[in-house]
């Protein structure tokens, strides 16, 4: 169906209107970052987040509907980054790709404090959408480290235990560097790459189908 150029007319203002509300949106998304990078969801009310974006109250319940809309879409946004950032490197080899993965959850846990606390922990009280992006994340590194040790993120249900109990470790290890800082970033990421080497290596001896690739010399 052709459009006059009445149609096409009309559709340009519309086309711009979204694109404006797409960039407000993703502009409260990034002071929302911002926000809550350190501080926890019961510690910023709806009057304090729009005092400190200096924005109406009621723009950012446009946008989200709620507080809590409003901080799952932080969430969300900020895993999407982690997630794309530790699935990047494809051109990397496998132990290089595992080491950037590992670094890139490091960082957005280390950037992301209070965010990251939310996401592996649960969020406030039982909160099944909380849940949902975790698990979602815990899956998407275990696709990330599979495809990067054996050329393939489908694998089989013994190795994806084992990778997916080295990243609920992960977690948890993450949570106490996070809150007590004793090691740096880098040795904490060689710690955790070490540790991911002997899951791999129990998961070749209970299925040699999966070899453990072999450590690079790391100068």
């Amino acid at each position: 169906m052709n459009l006059s150029p009445q149609h096409g007319a009309a559709a340009r203002p519309r086309a711009r209107s979204t694109e404006r509300s797409l960039a407000r949106r993703a502009e409260l998304l990034a002071i929302g970052r911002r926000l809550f990078a350190d501080t926890s969801y019961d510690a910023l009310s709806m009057d304090d987040i729009a005092r400190q974006a200096r924005v109406a109250k009621g723009l950012i319940y446009y946008y989200f509907r709620s507080k809590r809309g409003y901080y799952l879409a932080i969430v969300q946004d900020s895993v999407a980054d982690l997630v794309t950032l530790a699935a990047s490197g494809l051109e990397l080899p496998a132990v290089d790709r595992v080491h950037r993965t590992v670094d890139s959850y490091l960082r957005y846990a280390e950037h992301n404090q209070a965010a990251y606390r939310t996401i592996v922990s649960g969020g406030v009280g039982f909160d099944a959408e909380v849940h949902a992006i975790r698990d979602s994340v815990r899956e998407a590194i275990v696709a990330t480290v599979a495809e990067g040790a054996y050329g393939r993120p489908d694998v089989a249900p013994l190795v994806r235990m084992g990778l997916l109990a080295w990243v609920c470790s992960v977690e948890g290890a993450a949570l106490d560097w996070i809150d007590r800082p004793g090691l740096s970033r880098d040795t904490m990421r060689e710690l955790l790459v070490r540790t991911l080497g002997g899951a791999m290596r129990a998961i070749e001896e209970l299925d040699p189908a999966y070899p453990a690739p072999a450590p690079a010399r790391r100068d």
